[in-house]
Parts: C-alpha cells; sequence; structure tokens
C-alpha cells in the first residue's frame, strides 16, 4: 500500500469506530396504556431511533399486525393507514381485561450491519383498569413475557420480563433498552442512547425506569434459518423480541 494513503485509511478506520451502528427498534405506541373507560385507541407503528427522535427507517406494509383479547387473537391489517413514518390503526376495547397489540413487519435489510431484522414487537393497554390479562402471551416466534405488569407503571418502577424463543426461556439474551425522547434530554455521549443488558440463565432480566414516558425493551436473537440478501448472499437474520411500557410520574 503507498504510504500516502495509509493516512486516508486509518482516518476511515477511526471514523468507522466513532460512529457506531445506532440500535433500531419497531415501534408500537398506542394513545394510551390505560382506558379507563374502555373505547377507542389508537397505535402508531414506526422503525426507528426511538431516543434520537429517527430517522424513521422506510416500513413495508406489516406481514402481521392483530389484538389478543379475552384469549382470542383478531387480525387488525385491514384496519392499517400508511402514515409519513409508518402505519397507523385504530381499534375499540369494549371489555374490561388487557388487550395484547402485536406486529411482524417484512424484514428489513440493514447493509451497514449485513444482515436482516425482524423485530416481533408488543403493547399492552388495559381496558377499564381491570389489571387482568396482563401476562399473556400471543406466541410470536420470539417474545418478552412480562413479570412485571406492564401498564400503570410510576417512573422508577422496577421492569422484569422473560426472554423466550418458541415459548422457552433463553438464558443470557442481550437486552437493548430505549426511551421515546419527547423529552429532548440530552445524552451526555452515545453509551447513554440505548442502554444494554444481559438476561440470567433463566432468560430474566430487569430494569428500573428513570424518566416518564414510553419505554422499548428489545432482546435481541439471530434467527435459526438466514436470508439471501439483496446480491443474493446467505446473511444472518436478526430477531428481536420487544415490548413497549410507559411509565407516569407522580402527580402527572
Amino acid at each position: 500500500m503507498p504510504l500516502s494513503s495509509r493516512p486516508l485509511l486509518a482516518a476511515l478506520l477511526l471514523a468507522s469506530l466513532a460512529s457506531p451502528v445506532r440500535a433500531h427498534f419497531q415501534e408500537i405506541l398506542p394513545s394510551d396504556d390505560v382506558l379507563p373507560d374502555g373505547g377507542a385507541v389508537t397505535l402508531d407503528l414506526a422503525f426507528t431511533h426511538p431516543f434520537e427522535g429517527g430517522p424513521a427507517m422506510e416500513m413495508a406494509r406489516p406481514a402481521a399486525v392483530g389484538v389478543l383479547a379475552q384469549g382470542t387473537r383478531t387480525d387488525l391489517s385491514d384496519a392499517l393507514e400508511e402514515t409519513a413514518t409508518g402505519w397507523r390503526l385504530g381499534h375499540r376495547l369494549e371489555e374490561p381485561g388487557a388487550a395484547v397489540f402485536y406486529v411482524t413487519p417484512e424484514p428489513y435489510w440493514e447493509p451497514a450491519e449485513g444482515k436482516f431484522i425482524v423485530h416481533h414487537a408488543k403493547v399492552v393497554v388495559d381496558a377499564y383498569a381491570s389489571g387482568e390479562g396482563w401476562d399473556a402471551t400471543v406466541g410470536l416466534p420470539v417474545e418478552i413475557r412480562p413479570l412485571t405488569r406492564p401498564t400503570g407503571l410510576w417512573t422508577g418502577n422496577l421492569f422484569t420480563g422473560v426472554v423466550t424463543k418458541a415459548g422457552a426461556p433463553v438464558p443470557h439474551a442481550e437486552v437493548e433498552v430505549e426511551f421515546v425522547n419527547t423529552a429532548g434530554i440530552s445524552a451526555p455521549n452515545a453509551a447513554y442512547i440505548t442502554q444494554v443488558l444481559r438476561a440470567d440463565a433463566n432468560g430474566t432480566f430487569s430494569y428500573a425506569i428513570p424518566f416518564d414516558g414510553w419505554w422499548g425493551f428489545a432482546a435481541l436473537i439471530e434467527a435459526d434459518a438466514p436470508m439471501l440478501s439483496p446480491e443474493g448472499a446467505e446473511v444472518p437474520v436478526e430477531e428481536g423480541a420487544l415490548i413497549w411500557v410507559r411509565t407516569r410520574k407522580a402527580g402527572e
């Protein structure tokens, strides 16, 4: 290699090390987590970087979207409406109990990481503040089963869940945590944007939530089967098990 090229190569290498790939999160955020009188709820779906407020990646029409309530799964694909940043749907909850809304997007090709990303995301909305049914699982390929009720949380509460794959706990799964930063909180540096923890040998993790608002927990697991990249090469698939929870500060 010519000596004149070495400084440029070094600079490019340092730039790549200083610019880590930001975490992607599949959002499914309802207008509220508790409906004291039941009724209508609106959910916004986007594939984005929550803490930084974007950018929103292009999100194809979801492969599946629905709700689990009173033990019954209902397909909500017909309710989807495209927005500037993703998709939106509305639904009415007429009976008391937890409704688990979920989405499985089409695989997203991330060339910077050389892999496809499929995040199975869910959120619980409690109709009539019943406090019942909040730990029901949808049966997604990878899923977080909450051990803490994911509705009616105060800021500072400890949220605990179990990472599962095909219904079985995933030992030592890595979990990324991000805040939907509508409050405009400044991170001291990039290390604060995405919190990272690891589940224990039983797939269980806990996180003390420091701010009020929406928080996403994403357990990242490599899929058993690869996919073909746009260039035709076999590449890994990142399956994410996501759950969203909201906290409120006292007096709000």
